[in-house]
């Protein structure tokens, strides 16, 4: 039995996973590669096996790096089930369909363009259609329930608390008489988020393959950043301003709508109201409320003495059409806007950038990593001008960012990820890291007397 290398390997996304065992073939991951456009599309194009010839699937959660290709995947011939947890099975639905209509649209803007310069028009990458038919193949599991996805492989499902219904994959792997336990982790979350439990950390493995996405640094704690989050809404709502945060559309979003109807209940912040302005978020949300029982206790403490939902109070509102978001921007009293895209380069949070960053009394608050050379980084960087739609903006908002909102765990916790359980380990693999993070864990590893760990190249593979 082997296990081959082809995505997330030296780079964080497009993970694909494969493993080898009595003649059939179990992919982990079928995950989305984000790069250069037109390497990402041969990319993410062109398989490097067959996709008919895989014959079984399991999907650690709902992430485009993780999901995102499966509609190529099942495009070009894969059959088989995808197993997940039953929470990631309706995430990944909305997400790849919301991935879908964006290669649709994306696609018809460049070929406007390319249309007006006599060249030759490009396809998306795939269609929502093909998006759709993919749901066709979700096989939802239950946390801890044991299923064999094919002859000599029994699976379950552990809590990775990374975003919902986020897992690591335990596996039992039997080839001719031989058993090995092998571990993926999937995306490690972190102690303490908001609504998420804790992940499990791994017991007895043989094989551990692992994210190394903050291997070279710690993160704050989330308590830390609640506080910070806390006093920008404070300062804000005393100058009489809009919060505008411009939010990825699934974790982010829900974790900050939560933290809202606490400082509002019983953290001292006069209720104001709060308006969610994405569809991808608000079908996300949808869907946090249908799984609340998999909320950590926390939560579910706070929603008991409360005696309301996590993600729903009096002086919230989910918006669900654009004259609705239009209608925002015509309201001048104290409110937070969180709003799509994570990065602030789509969506409606352009609108309500426009409409409010020239006001000295509204605050953009900036909750994640911002790319190079996004809207997002360019306010992160307080640069003083900016352009939306085309048109220079001057940043007279108050502009603020907040850390230690990353969902990944930082190298504290990946460590004792990796160093959890008997010590039985023969090998780890590290994976969905730069080469600096990466290296820095393999180092540290190996300076505690993990010898075998391994930074495998792309397309590369390892006998288990």
């Amino acid at each position: 039995m082997r296990i081959n290398f082809h995505g997330a390997a030296h780079t964080v996304t497009g993970s694909q996973h494969l493993i080898e065992i009595n003649g059939s073939r179990l992919l982990l991951e079928c995950g989305l590669y984000q790069g250069r456009r037109v390497e990402a599309f041969e990319r993410n194009r062109n398989f490097k096996y067959d996709p008919r010839s895989v014959d079984a699937m399991i999907l650690s959660h709902s992430h485009i790096d993780h999901c995102g290709n499966l509609p190529n995947l099942v495009k070009q011939g894969y059959h088989g089930p995808i197993y997940m947890t039953k929470p990631a099975v309706e995430l990944t639905d909305v997400m790849l369909r919301d991935a879908g209509h964006i290669q649709e649209s994306d696609a018809e803007y460049l070929n406007k363009k390319r249309r007006a310069r006599g060249e030759p028009l490009i396809e998306p990458l795939y269609t929502q259609r093909d998006a759709e038919v993919v749901s066709e193949n979700f096989v939802g599991k239950d946390f801890g329930e044991e299923f064999e996805p094919l002859p000599g492989v029994k699976a379950h499902f552990v809590e990775a608390g990374h975003i919902l219904g986020s897992a690591g994959i335990s596996l039992t792997l039997t080839e001719n008489g031989r058993s090995v336990r092998f571990w993926f982790s999937g995306d490690i979350g972190r102690f303490q988020l908001p609504l998420l439990r804790d992940p499990v950390l791994p017991d007895e493995t043989d094989f551990l393959l692992m994210e190394s996405t903050y291997g070279d640094k710690p993160h704050r704690g989330p308590q830390l950043a609640y506080e910070e989050f806390r006093e920008v809404v404070l300062r804000t709502q005393e100058r009489g301003g809009k919060v505008i945060i411009p939010a990825f559309a699934v974790g982010r979003t829900q974790e900050l709508v939560y933290w809202l109807n606490m400082m509002m209940h019983q953290d001292g912040v006069k209720p104001m109201p709060v308006y969610v302005d994405s569809p991808l978020a608000v079908n996300a949300s949808d869907i946090f409320k249908r799984f609340s029982d998999t909320f950590d206790e926390e939560t579910r403490q706070f929603v008991r003495e409360n005696r309301h939902p996590a993600l729903d109070f009096e002086w919230l509102t989910y918006i669900r059409s654009v004259d609705e978001s239009k209608a925002l921007n015509e309201r001048r009293e104290p409110m937070v806007i969180i709003s799509a895209s994570g990065m602030a380069e789509t969506g409606r949070i352009l609108h309500h950038l426009k409409n409010n960053i020239e006001n000295p009394k509204n605050t953009i608050c900036i909750v994640s990593w911002q790319a190079p050379d996004t809207l997002g980084r360019r306010l992160a960087d307080r640069e003083k001008q900016v352009r939306i739609f085309g048109e220079v903006y001057d940043v007279r908002a108050e502009v603020s960012t907040i850390g230690g909102l990353s969902g990944h765990a930082g190298q504290d916790l990946l460590m004792q990820y990796a160093l959890s359980g008997s010590g039985r380990k023969r090998k780890v693999f590290l994976v969905h890291g730069e080469e600096k993070p990466a290296l820095t864990l393999l180092g540290k590893l190996r300076d505690v007397g993990v010898r075998q760990v391994e930074y495998p190249s792309p397309h590369s593979f390892s006998e288990l």
